[in-house]
């Protein structure tokens, strides 16, 4: 794979010669400020004393329903290759598992669409029918500067659907205060042939700033516990440029543009991912102290996603099964979006309000295989076919009451016209294709959102209560519209008859934090009308189809966090977190959830240094309903619990540069993930094979630097 940049980095070697230059310029702008340092000597500022360097091993909640966490920061397990595999370690998080990327981010059991995933305030959406390309796949957290989690229907203000929740991965504006320049880079080896390069630098002064992150990431296929070889390689970058102008302190311009690509292979998959090109372009403003407007906000962004998957660039095609020859097809996504909001500040009211906007172009085309000549034409031999173009138009305004200086009522309304157009003249299936019976139709709906919280902080003791209940109606995606065989009985197919999704639920909690303590609980309950399921069953001559329906189901559970300082070295932690579901229509468990998982953590710093220790807990799964889940996975059988245990330390050599490494799954012990896919027959797993193992032991070290 060649991957090409044609944006302002043309090629990943020059993307890597350009940061290069830019590492020379933070050296040199560090030696102009440590001899100015010198040449004033008398005017030396004490430097604040310098932490010890920690590895997380658990995230935890900052405030009521929302987590903030720093990217960068080194973690256990071994550092994320994507978003899902950061997510995955907060509680309440979990994930479809493949294999050693691109797995699919759960949160309290909740898929897909239910799950508001933006980076830097856009929509990056795949265009695989069934989300081998994820939108979190996407995204290369370490290049980010701040993620944000608000758990719950408790938020209208950042887009259309998240009834399970909100994340942003997002990128800071550079501030200079004159002319200076800025380096993070970073560099992980690891078992299995993991190796990970980052640079992420910037220049700028008062009046502006240049920005520029690039990353690369590969590994090898892993080994299990076993020491069976898990069939998982891939190998992807990405290169993002920013250039701001700042002409004062109350004023931002930001343009922004980045490419990426990769290859994966997938032991769940009939098919491996040999193409996840990705384009995106941003124009971002922002303006503070506008007389009675306090704050504007605006942004545009364009993503564009072109994916590629085959079965036979990273394996060889199975003779016994539907596609005994070489097969592939390609398929893009381009989305289009924007929005705008103002904040305004009184007394005790905040008030943020504004519009935002969304287009999404699906097409696809396929590779054909002549059987009497063995001739084969690749896909991008063929003209491009449109098969869905999506719009969706919404309208929100969020209102916090500062009742008193303890209690604070926050509350926020969203309506959303959103509509989908099927271009499919026929619908593709494996020996045949049919006419489409909804072919030039266009389907739309009008969907109110909103939500009400009360919070309150005790007088006499550091704690907050809270209680919120939120409605999200939520327009069926793509997936749910375009990817299934069939859709409810008697509609003429899923785009004509699954309905949007109505959730209704209640979050409480509590929050707790002193000087050696900080702990947190959440929990919700939740009733879901017209909950979008699937059901797989084998169609005829034993090809495999899928049904989308709608059900009624209701669904609770919640999180937990400790962290309590031991003494002045030592610091402990745990979480806790549980999801259940049920199908109300049929009484059986709402499958695909996660099972109780627990996490402990022990850790000890002093000076430059520390060291810890995970010890990550999972129960048993044995609510399930076999053969029903979502467009990527399904509940293949009960599953086992496990307890795998890990060791960390990390190390300050100076002020610039920090060493940590980790051992993880330290007893090679060998375990499945609930969530996660049955072993492909391509790879010699056997048809009746249940969900793929994860690594076995696996050493990582990781360097990082800061000029």
């Amino acid at each position: 794979m060649q991957p090409t940049l044609n944006l302002s980095i043309a090629a990943p070697s020059l993307r890597w010669k350009i940061a290069f230059s830019l590492f020379l310029t933070g050296l040199a702008g560090a030696g102009q400020a440590n001899e100015h340092a010198a040449h004033n000597a008398d005017h030396a500022v004490v430097a604040p004393a310098q932490l010890a360097p920690v590895v997380i091993t658990a995230v935890q909640q900052s405030s009521p329903l929302t987590i903030i966490a720093d990217p960068k920061q080194a973690r256990q397990p071994v550092p994320a290759s994507d978003a899902t595999d950061y997510l995955k370690t907060i509680p309440g998080f979990s994930a479809i598992r493949s294999g050693g990327t691109n797995g699919d981010p759960v949160l309290r059991g909740m898929f897909g669409s239910r799950l508001n995933l933006l980076a830097n305030g856009g929509q990056m959406l795949g265009a695989c029918p069934n989300r081998m390309d994820a939108p979190s796949s996407y995204i290369s957290p370490e290049t980010f500067d701040k993620l944000t989690v608000i758990k719950g229907p408790q938020s209208v203000i950042w887009g259309p659907g998240a009834s399970a929740g909100t994340v942003r991965f997002d990128r800071e504006p550079e501030q200079f205060s004159e002319a200076d320049s800025r380096l993070h880079a970073s560099l992980l080896a690891g078992s299995d042939g993991r190796l990970d390069k980052l640079i992420d630098g910037a220049v700028g002064n008062q009046d502006g700033y240049l920005r520029i992150s690039g990353n690369e990431a590969q590994a090898d296929d892993y080994q299990d516990g076993n020491g069976d070889t898990v069939p998982s390689r891939y190998r992807k970058w990405n290169g993002d440029v920013a250039l701001g102008w700042t002409p004062d302190s109350d004023t931002l311009l930001e343009l922004s543009a980045g490419k990426g690509d990769g290859e994966a292979r997938y032991a769940g998959r009939g098919m491996d991912g040999t193409q996840f090109a990705r384009e995106s372009l941003g124009l971002r403003f922002e303006r503070s102290n506008l007389g009675a407007i306090d704050k504007l906000e605006a942004r545009v962004y364009y993503n564009y996603a072109d994916h590629i998957m085959d079965n036979f660039r990273l394996r060889a095609p199975d003779p016994t099964s539907m596609m005994p020859m070489p097969m592939a097809a390609q398929v893009d996504r381009r989305t289009l979006g924007g929005r705008v909001a103002m904040t305004f500040n009184w007394d005790d009211l905040e008030l943020i309000t504004g519009v935002d906007a969304l287009r999404s172009e699906h097409r696809e085309r396929s590779s054909s295989y002549d059987m009497m000549s063995g001739s084969y034409t690749d896909a991008d031999e063929f003209a491009w076919d449109k098969d869905a173009v999506m719009h969706n138009y919404g309208l929100f305004g969020e209102l916090t009451w500062y009742q008193t200086e303890l209690s604070r009522v926050i509350t926020g309304a969203r309506l959303d016209r959103a509509s989908a157009k099927d271009y499919r003249a026929e619908i593709r299936g494996m020996m045949m294709n049919t006419p489409n019976p909804t072919a030039g139709e266009t389907r739309s709906d009008t969907l109110p959102s909103g939500f009400v919280r009360y919070e309150r902080d005790l007088s006499s003791s550091p704690t907050t209560l809270y209680a919120g209940l939120g409605h999200v109606e939520r327009f069926p995606d793509y997936w749910e519209l375009f990817s299934a065989s069939t859709g409810p009985s008697g509609a003429r197919n899923a785009f004509d008859g699954i309905r949007p999704e109505k959730t209704t639920q209640l979050d409480v909690g509590v929050q707790y934090q002193q000087n050696n303590l900080q702990a947190w609980a959440s929990g919700y309950l939740g009733q879901i009308r017209d909950y979008i399921l699937f059901d797989y069953s084998p169609g005829m001559m034993g090809m495999a189809s899928s049904q989308a329906d709608n059900i009624d189901a209701r669904i609770m559970g919640g999180e937990l966090g400790l962290a309590y300082d031991l003494s002045s070295h030592w610091k402990a932690d745990t979480t806790l977190a549980y999801a259940w579901g049920k199908n109300s229509s049929n009484g059986q468990p709402l499958p695909q959830m996660p099972p109780l998982e627990a996490r402990f953590g022990l850790s000890y710093e002093q000076s430059d240094w520390s060291a810890g220790a995970l010890w990550r807990v999972v129960a048993e799964q044995n609510r399930i309903d076999e053969g029903k889940g979502n467009v990527v996975g399904q509940d293949v059988g009960q599953s086992a619990g496990f307890g795998v245990f890990s060791f960390n330390a990390a190390y300050r050599l100076d002020e610039h540069v920090k060493l940590s490494a980790g051992v993880d799954n330290l007893f090679d012990k060998a375990y499945a993930e609930h969530l996660n896919l049955a072993g492909n027959s391509a790879f010699g797993y056997p048809a009746d094979s249940i969900a793929i193992n994860e690594p076995g032991r696996t050493l990582w070290a990781k360097l990082d630097l800061d000029f």
